[in-house]
């Protein structure tokens, strides 16, 4: 991995770190959009614009939005002191899997990075099959939306629940009454 990854491999566990241990509401949201954006800069080096750019809006842009909405519709706790608003089992608990994440870093192939020793050129014998085989698979022209709705079928419709979910959870909660 090149300089640059480790950098923003660094970037991305501190403000993940920091937002865990963040007590303050507003500064946790304000880091967890530069974790986020880091994420979507993390995901285009490693060559996979999709997810880059669906967890720039996703992640930094709605999840922000959202989050600081229901920030202003919420009730703050007042705390001045930082250290106090830590919680130090879950900050180690960030640690250790950081640690370990880390270390995993390290095992990954070199060709799976933007301008590593080799380059990227995906798996031409899946990539042949599913050109050649969508179609009489899942009776669906477009190659794209044959591996999306039938092969990725249980992991598109899970990705909508989540996303669902979460946008039921707030509405009910910029709903209720007690919070305005």
């Amino acid at each position: 991995m090149s300089a640059v990854g480790y950098a923003l491999a660094a970037f991305v566990v501190a403000t993940a770190l920091a937002t865990a241990a963040l007590r303050d509401t507003l500064a946790a949201i304000v880091v967890f959009a530069a974790y986020s954006l880091g994420m979507a800069l993390f995901y285009t080096l490693l060559l996979a614009p999709d997810v880059a750019i669906t967890e720039a809006a996703i992640g930094a842009g709605v999840t922000t939005v959202l989050l600081l909405v229901t920030m202003a519709k919420t009730t703050r706790p007042a705390t001045d002191r930082v250290l106090e608003r830590v919680d130090w089992p879950a900050a180690f608990v960030c640690a250790g899997l950081a640690g370990v994440m880390l270390y995993t870093v390290g095992a990954m192939p070199v060709e799976n990075f933007a301008g590593g020793l080799t380059p990227v050129t995906g798996n031409p014998e899946v990539t042949g099959h599913y050109l050649a085989e969508s179609y009489h698979e899942t009776h669906v022209h477009n190659t794209v939306t044959a591996v999306l709705a039938a092969y990725r079928g249980f992991d598109t419709f899970g990705e909508a629940v989540v996303v669902f979910a979460a946008g039921v959870a707030v509405l009910v909660v910029l709903q209720r009454e007690e919070f305005i």
